[in-house]
């Protein structure tokens, strides 16, 4: 219901052949264009605020670009792209990039990729990535350490000069072997563009970096490549022909572009990296040694397009899981529940729900039977016992989007109320539960505003709102919209329980705890920030969650049924990061930064209401 944001989508074609070997059997020299199109329109759900591409053009002649980019805002930003003249785009090498900002931050100097510029065709560097990294601080003082002076404070821009920097040395490396081996002039130019290796740049230049990333790039000399985190928390699927080498975000963007079974396709694995160099060799190479499993749990309950083989079964069976709890919320009255799904990201689960429930209902109809065997039933009985089912109705329907010149908070809130329509009379008034499934509870403010009030005009007997996803309790920092604890309406309810029962004092020692903490060095570091739950159960969170987002004038009980930590990883175990939900952070700088939410959040607290 409230959508996240989410950084980023990247797409990558390396052409291994000729142009004119696409020319002659595909018909068009666009064939990497148009693949790069599909890639991304695939992808579109991972970032609607900007998009770009760039390209680079093999064995120019001097006078002449080799290297195009081009980058356009909004959400048809590649339609605006594409609507461009691409033929200036004719070349080998292709990247794509689809950004959500997760900073706040936004403008075409923030939209990959990035390019740096240089006369010596290898120093040309171009960079996009579905990154996020927590020690943005620590690398721009080390880049300034050097004499550097990066232009803009942005962790794109920090890793192109820093990148660049390492690229220039990797250069000038080539280019003093090219001296000792007394070549000149042009010579040491084709050795450099021959001997460059992206392994050494990717190795000095990403070692200081914490946070989650795949960074794709290219050289003005047609070196290419893709690097994933060595925590393994952002994805990436590769695959390699004779014909393309190919990277993307998601697994089926490459099956249904290039026509693959799911099984062709590779997963780049954390601290390794794609390396293409400008002869069209292709290698996978260790860059970092693997420091965790912390893949993100989160693009398998929500960002990652639901059609790939492995996350439509995960999200059917978080789903399924949840059938018990939601049998005890519902009093095992299935006779007497409707079950529906709140957004469209949550209808496979709903699908996995659904089969639990439908199993239930059959055992129960199997124990009525055999109950009755022997004892000549009518056929009136038989079909009673059969008639019994599992109720779905579609009873929500996302109607309008918040407008933004509305700016009186009373409008606005009056007109997000209205945000979703209901279907009339799909429920029998005071008999029915209401059962509606979500992949997840973050804020809680479309709950308030609008879903609950808007299901209450259905008038059911209960409404039992369901998540797919644990409770999420703790900021990410690694490109997902949720930075700051006070908007969790989890870790609110955790603090109004904490004042209720007068244990203020946890309150007090976790932020002197955090203070403590923040003073050592980064690696030594302990979340005490979990300290605000461990006195409460889920289900305590979990009524004091609907006491805060219950709307005045709604009478109508509610409850809310979360997925359990457990049941998470039984349903997803080979995405095994859930900072989010647990607070164990898979890097050192994630824990340092929520160390310091929680001390903004207390000294905000104290600045406006000065007690606890």
């Amino acid at each position: 219901m409230e959508q996240l944001k989410h950084e980023c989508g990247v797409a990558m074609i390396r052409l291994l052949k000729p142009l004119e070997y696409y020319e002659q059997k595909y018909g068009t020299w666009k064939y990497g264009l148009n693949k790069l199109y599909l890639m991304m329109e695939k992808e579109h759900n991972r970032g609607q605020e900007g998009a770009g591409i760039a390209s680079v053009k093999l064995d120019t002649e001097p006078g002449h670009e080799y290297m195009f980019r081009e980058r356009a805002e909004g959400k048809d930003a590649i339609d605006k792209i594409f609507a461009t003249d691409v033929n200036k785009f004719k070349g080998e090498l292709y990247m794509g990039h689809l950004r959500y900002s997760t900073t706040g931050k936004s403008g075409m100097s923030y939209v990959h990729p990035f390019l740096r510029r240089n006369n010596w065709k290898a120093k040309n560097l171009c960079l996009c990535g579905n990154f996020n990294m927590t020690n943005i601080d620590e690398i721009f003082e080390k880049l300034t350490r050097q004499g550097q002076c990066p232009r803009i404070y942005s962790d794109s821009y920090i890793m192109l000069e820093f990148m660049g920097h390492r690229l220039d040395r990797e250069v000038e490396r080539n280019f003093t072997a090219a001296q000792a081996m007394e070549l000149v002039d042009t010579d040491i130019t084709r050795y450099i563009e021959d001997h460059v290796k992206m392994s050494n740049v990717l190795k000095t230049a990403m070692a200081d970096f914490d946070g989650g990333y795949v960074v794709c790039g290219m050289t003005g000399s047609g070196e290419m490549f893709s690097m994933r985190d060595p925590w393994g928390i952002r994805p990436a699927f590769y695959y390699i022909n004779d014909e393309v080498a190919v990277l993307a975000s998601e697994r089926p963007v490459l099956q249904t572009c290039f026509d693959l079974e799911c099984d062709e396709i590779k997963e780049l694995e954390p601290g390794t990296a794609l390396l293409i160099k400008r002869n069209g060799q292709c290698s996978i190479e260790r860059i970092l040694e693997q420091k965790g499993d912390s893949k993100c749990s989160f693009e398998r309950i929500y960002f990652s397009r639901g059609n790939d083989r492995d996350i439509y079964k995960e999200r059917k069976q978080l789903g399924e899981q949840l059938t018990q709890p939601v049998l005890r919320a519902i009093d095992y009255d299935t006779e007497h529940t409707v079950f529906s799904f709140i957004p469209n990201t949550a209808e496979v689960a709903f699908y996995g729900m659904l089969d639990g429930f439908k199993h239930y209902v059959n055992e129960k109809k199997v124990d009525k039977i055999q109950e009755i065997i022997g004892k000549n039933p009518s056929r009136e009985e038989l079909e009673a016992i059969l008639a019994e089912y599992v109720r779905t109705e579609k009873v929500a329907w996302k109607d309008i989007k918040l407008r933004t010149f509305i700016t009186e908070d009373s409008s606005r809130n009056d007109l997000a109320s209205h945000v979703y329509d209901i279907t009339y009379e799909s429920l029998r008034t005071g008999v029915d539960n209401l059962v509606v499934i979500d992949d997840s509870i973050v804020r809680g403010t479309t709950l308030k505003e609008s879903i609950f009030r808007i299901l209450d005009r259905l008038h059911p007997k209960k409404i039992v709102m369901v998540s797919s996803a644990p409770q999420i309790r703790y900021p990410d920092y690694y490109g997902i919209d949720m930075a700051r604890l006070e908007e969790f309406c989890a870790f609110r309810a955790a603090i109004d329980l904490l004042k209720e029962r007068n244990l203020h004092d946890i309150i007090d020692t976790t932020y002197r705890r955090c203070l403590e903490e923040l003073r050592k060095p980064k690696d030594e570091m302990t979340n005490h920030v979990r300290n605000i739950y461990e006195p409460f159960t889920v289900e305590e969170i979990n009524h004091k969650i609907v006491d805060m987002l219950r709307p005045n004038n709604v009478t109508t009980p509610i409850e809310l049924v979360f997925q359990s930590i457990e049941g998470l990883h039984e349903a997803i175990p080979e995405n095994r990061g859930d900072w989010y939900f647990t607070g164990r952070y898979p890097t050192p700088g994630g824990t340092k930064l929520c160390l310091q939410a929680f001390v903004n959040y207390i000294e905000h607290y104290y600045q406006f209401e000065h007690k606890f």
